[in-house]
């Protein structure tokens, strides 16, 4: 009977749900998806703000360095992104962090920390990602980051008091200067109240494997998690594997953006066969796509979810994570993380 009811509320619902009019009342109330209101938005960087949320019942919570998918509405449109946790796993008043670095031309992040959304309705997948603390913590944790990749690796800074460690604890974070370092007045607190056993540093400049050894002479034997840029990761992996070529199971990485290269010039054409577009220049297939008027289906913009997954009929593209190329026609591209190399075709 409750079946029968349900879809013949459903039926005289639509074309929208009951959700959509409860939602009139009560915005953040959902029968499924987590909704959350958009709190604070408080500036860490020129580029980089923290937004502070408050989800609804629905949200399970989180570990340490996951991530989340947020869905906002800007100018009318409806975009998801990708943004770790911030936050430790436990919050008193039931709201959670995402640090968001603006991207130049960006369409969803210059307005999210700029605070015009402050106030706004979005939507957030449940947390997900491998990248965690282990349920048993090691003797002895090592924390590095580079850039915006700080974020997830912050949130497990901030949960190993909560979770009571009580072992050897060093953090250790490089920004370019002294005006791209985010958390810093948290950092600086968190070195000066630091313990015995644990240490906060802040360097700056690109990551430096001498800088590494001067704080910690035997990192290659310490449990380690780092987030960063390609480069980033690379250096951290070569001065592990220098030191000790088993080091790298010890070494947990988490790549936050990707290392999209120089844009190549106007020999690269795109031709969109089922829209009758085309496109010259280089960047990402899917901004290539967008800026013909196109708006494929898009998730992450990483590469990890595969929404933007896109039929290549003929042409060269290369994976702007490995610069593998692919010279097949007729395969799937994940639009996000290929570029044209010379003339490629499309089904979009």
């Amino acid at each position: 009977m409750n079946a029968v009811v349900s879809r013949l509320v459903a039926a005289l619902c639509h074309p929208f749900t009951i959700d959509d009019y409860v939602a009139l009342a009560s915005p953040l109330w959902s029968s499924g998806e987590v909704r959350a209101r958009m709190v604070e938005v408080k500036r860490e960087t020129h580029d980089v703000a923290t937004l502070v949320l408050r989800p609804n019942a629905r949200w399970r919570g989180h570990r340490a360095g996951q991530h989340v998918a947020l869905t906002v509405e800007v100018r009318g449109v409806r975009r998801t992104r990708f943004f770790s946790i911030a936050s430790g796993e436990v919050a008193e008043d039931g709201t959670i962090e995402l640090t968001v670095k603006a991207r130049p031309g960006g369409e969803i992040t210059p307005s999210l920390i700029s605070g015009a959304l402050r106030g706004a309705i979005v939507t957030l997948s449940q947390a997900s990602g491998s990248f965690v603390l282990p349920d048993v913590m090691p003797e002895r944790t090592l924390l590095l980051s580079g850039g915006s990749g700080i974020t997830p690796v912050m949130s497990m800074l901030r949960t190993l008091p909560q979770a009571g460690a009580r072992d050897e604890v060093t953090f250790v974070t490089w920004a370019r200067s002294e005006a791209d370092v985010i958390y810093r007045e948290e950092l600086t607190r968190l070195a000066r109240e630091a313990g015995p056993k644990a240490r906060v540093l802040v360097r700056l400049g690109p990551f430096d494997a001498a800088a590494l050894a001067e704080i910690v002479p035997d990192f290659e034997t310490w449990d380690t998690w780092a987030c960063g840029p390609a480069p980033f990761l690379e250096a951290v992996g070569a001065a592990f594997e220098a030191r000790d070529p088993a080091a790298g199971e010890r070494l947990r990485t988490e790549r936050f953006s990707l290392d999209r290269g120089a844009d190549t010039s106007g020999e690269n054409e795109v031709t969109f066969t089922r829209s009758d577009r085309r496109a010259r220049g280089g960047g990402s297939l899917l901004g290539l796509a967008e800026r013909s008027g196109l708006t494929p289906e898009t998730g992450c913009r990483m590469g990890i979810c595969r929404t933007c997954t896109c039929r290549k009929i003929s042409g060269t593209t290369r994976d702007l994570r490995t610069g593998a190329l692919s010279t097949d026609s007729d395969v799937d591209v994940q639009l996000c993380v290929s570029e044209p190399v010379g003339p490629v075709a499309l089904d979009l």
